[in-house]
């Protein structure tokens, strides 16, 4: 009798507790629902997807249609360029190097470069990484340079863009890189530095003597099992269309460099939150590292290549921006509330990034219960 009883109890314990699950994944999926109603609204865009990591927990949700009036609906396994997104990775990259004893953050970056760069000081100061992980290189930010068609942007300024970058090699780049002059001293000013980055993508393939595209799937890709991020899709893959905020179909990027600083990643979704889960894994010395305030500042911080990592309310936020010509990411974590949010819509200009930020802080409200 009392066995019966006892199992009447623990079906009752389970049923209340599948019943406070169903209703709490009801509620995120509600709060995602009037976020995406807001946010078509402000970007204009044709398709947005939301990814949301609570307590370990995945969910994620697509609206619209990927070319107005087809019908063609996103799901977890639509590609997207996450251009800057990647940063991040070869972030994550270059902290497990550190922490393994290949590199130490104050190295003069020069020690892991072949030809010298004599010219990558200012007044004998050299450029270390912690000076390339803050955007504080006092690198150039034009490799390949770009400013000329850039001084006038339209909607056909992107296929100029892509035109140069077809034809610029990684051969290019370091010859460029020799005659590149330092304007400052390294670790003084701000200045967000693709070349920075693809720079450091070269020396972790020196380091490994391995591709760079290889070193991600071994120590990143595969670990975390994102069968589906990639630099090349495969024939039967492809890429989701994405336009400017004129709604005219852009291209996508073209790059023959490393890959490091964003010019070839395609993702998706559903890989995208593996790593966002990853993010929030506190005890993980990696991620951690990744994330850690390297240079002691009272405020922000950018921990390896991350857009910002500022302190809140709720503990550290970190983000990471991705715009691509044809459609924006914003990856986010806010680690101490385990909460991690990723949007991606396929539009891409001038206001498309700030719509990003007030849907990521209005869901994270949301999901932490303040009002608004």
């Amino acid at each position: 009798m009392n066995k019966v009883i006892l199992l009447i109890f623990s079906f009752l314990g389970t049923t209340a507790l599948a019943q406070q699950t169903t209703g709490l994944e009801k509620d995120i999926y509600l709060k995602m629902d009037r976020n995406a109603d807001t946010l078509f609204k402000y970007s204009n865009a044709f398709s947005v997807s939301i990814g949301i990591v609570k307590d370990g927990k995945i969910y994620t949700k697509h609206y619209g249609e990927i070319d107005k009036g087809k019908g063609n609906k996103a799901n977890d396994n639509t590609y997207f360029e996450i251009a800057s997104v990647t940063k991040i990775m070869t972030g994550y990259l270059l902290a497990n190097a550190v922490l393994e004893g290949k590199v130490n953050l104050t190295d003069d970056i020069r020690k892991y470069l072949k030809g010298g760069y004599q010219n990558l000081e200012y007044d004998g100061r050299p450029v270390t990484f912690r000076d390339l992980i803050s955007y504080e290189s006092a690198i150039p930010s034009v490799l390949p340079d770009d400013r000329e068609i850039m001084k006038t942007f339209t909607d056909s300024t992107p296929i100029k863009l892509v035109q140069l970058n077809k034809s610029y090699s990684k051969s290019q780049f370091l010859e460029d890189l020799k005659n590149i002059k330092l304007d400052t001293l390294p670790g003084q000013k701000y200045l967000y530095c693709n070349p920075s980055v693809e720079l450091t993508g070269h020396i972790l393939e020196n380091i490994y003597n391995k591709p760079f595209e290889t070193i991600l799937k071994e120590n990143l890709w595969a670990k975390l099992n994102m069968n589906h991020t990639r630099f090349v899709l495969n024939k039967n893959e492809h890429l989701a269309n994405g336009y400017n905020n004129n709604h005219i179909l852009m291209p996508h990027f073209v790059s023959n460099l490393w890959g490091a600083s964003g010019g070839r990643t395609n993702s998706t979704l559903g890989d995208l939150m593996k790593l966002l889960k990853f993010e929030l894994e506190r005890e993980n010395k990696i991620v951690q590292e990744t994330q850690r305030n390297v240079n002691n500042r009272k405020t922000n911080w950018f921990g390896y290549f991350w857009d910002n990592i500022y302190l809140t309310e709720n503990g550290k936020y970190c983000y990471k921006h991705g715009g691509a010509f044809g459609n924006q990411v914003l990856f986010s974590v806010f680690p101490e509330k385990n909460i991690g949010i990723c949007i991606i819509v396929n539009i891409s200009g001038p206001e498309t990034y700030g719509a990003l930020s007030k849907s990521v802080f209005a869901i994270a409200n949301d999901l932490l219960g303040f009002s608004r």
